[in-house]
């Protein structure tokens, strides 16, 4: 049988992440296979992934599988991985909100989708969430048109804006937008402390304590906190308690967990200063063991979302515990800047529904070409 070992591959930059996006149709069919092929091209397991295509870092360590929908409701089927750097694993149980804003420009350029100008509705059914998004794609000569002046915090320069709206997105994990049906829940760690927490399952299920309970100031920038063994010990206690409040397996990807304080003036990674007056709250995530240098997208959706629900941890941050507009905007200050969510909810005797979210975001195509894996992962 003759082994293949080269794969049609696209580099692409989504948002601010960077990801490397497969056709479905050119994997095996056999799931642990394909995950050897995956772990080959990305060079994992290895600190510097420097046998493969990975960028040592969980930003740069994503994944896209993509292929064409057959049901009339949607174009796309795309599936995000989170590739593991040092372990060998490839995490499906998340989507990644900034991969995703690449997915609808790189079916245009592979004419996966019909090219329409001036913008392209890419309808894409999300497999690790069963939920939709839909991309508005900038479209130019029938093909997508990267260049613009939005700028999004976290990447450089400017780039033409994508909207990408999240339908529907409670309840992707348990069923429910409040898996626990409550706005905050009081957890005891083994070690007999307490803390108040909000669980909003919409994009990926996300946990949101107050910095001030973890002894924060909520503006603490990756490189210091990710050298706090204190502080990641008692945040993977709580990640880990939530989960058990949810009824869910805790994987490397979720639940997320994120600690919040009221705006403040704050310096990025980067140096600049963020104006109290231009953000809603800070806000810091977890993303694969280490804080986010930005914010994901999968947890910027729950964290406006858990602004509009009533005197929830979030609201309580945001709006002092007042009532919400049902169509809000929340600026979420983050370790490079500053992200936009805008949340459209509605409430009724059952609670709230959110009927979509919005972000912008830009994206680029680095590399189109052929990865080559090694003949072993075929022993």
């Amino acid at each position: 049988m003759k082994l293949k070992t080269q794969f049609p591959c696209t580099i692409m930059r989504g948002g601010t992440s960077k990801g490397i996006f497969l056709l479905e149709k050119d994997l095996p069919g056999d799931l642990a296979l394909r995950d050897r092929i995956i772990l080959s091209i990305f060079g994992s397991p290895d600190i510097r992934q420097i046998d493969g295509l990975g960028g040592a870092d969980s930003l740069t360590s994503k994944l896209a599988v993509i292929a064409p929908a057959r049901e009339p409701d949607r174009d796309i089927n795309y599936t995000f991985g989170a590739v593991g750097i040092d372990k060998a694993f490839v995490d499906y149980s998340a989507n990644c909100g900034n991969i995703s804003s690449a997915v609808g420009p790189y079916a245009v350029d592979k004419g996966l989708v019909k090219a329409v100008e001036p913008f392209t509705v890419v309808r894409i059914y999300n497999t690790n969430t069963k939920k939709m998004i839909y991309a508005k794609v900038p479209v130019k000569k029938g093909k997508f048109f990267p260049d613009g002046d939005y700028a999004i915090d976290g990447c450089p320069g400017t780039g033409a804006r994508i909207e990408l709206s999240f339908m529907d997105p409670g309840g992707a994990t348990t069923g429910r937008l409040l898996p626990t049906g409550n706005a905050v829940d009081e957890l005891t760690l083994d070690t007999g402390e307490k803390y108040a927490v909000t669980i909003v399952d919409a994009g990926n299920p996300t946990a949101f304590v107050r910095a001030e309970e973890l002894n924060l100031r909520g503006d603490e920038l990756p490189a210091g906190l990710n050298q706090d063994e204190r502080v990641w010990t008692k945040l993977e206690a709580i990640r880990t308690k939530v989960g058990q409040l949810m009824g869910i397996q805790v994987s490397q990807s979720i639940p997320k967990i994120s600690f919040i304080a009221p705006a403040r003036d704050y310096w990025t990674i980067t140096g600049a200063k963020i104006e109290k007056g231009t953000v809603s709250m800070l806000a810091r995530v977890m993303a694969m063991g280490k804080m986010h240098k930005t914010f994901a997208i999968t947890a910027g959706i729950p964290a406006a979302i858990g602004a509009v629900i009533p005197d929830s941890v979030v609201n309580r941050v945001v709006f002092g515990g007042s009532p919400a507009p049902a169509k809000n905007e929340v600026v979420i200050g983050h370790p490079s800047g500053v992200m936009d969510v805008k949340v459209e909810a509605t409430f009724g005797k059952s609670g709230p529904h959110v009927v979509s979210c919005t972000v912008g975001r830009t994206a680029r195509r680095i590399m189109d070409g052929r990865v080559y894996v090694s003949r072993k992962i075929y022993s």
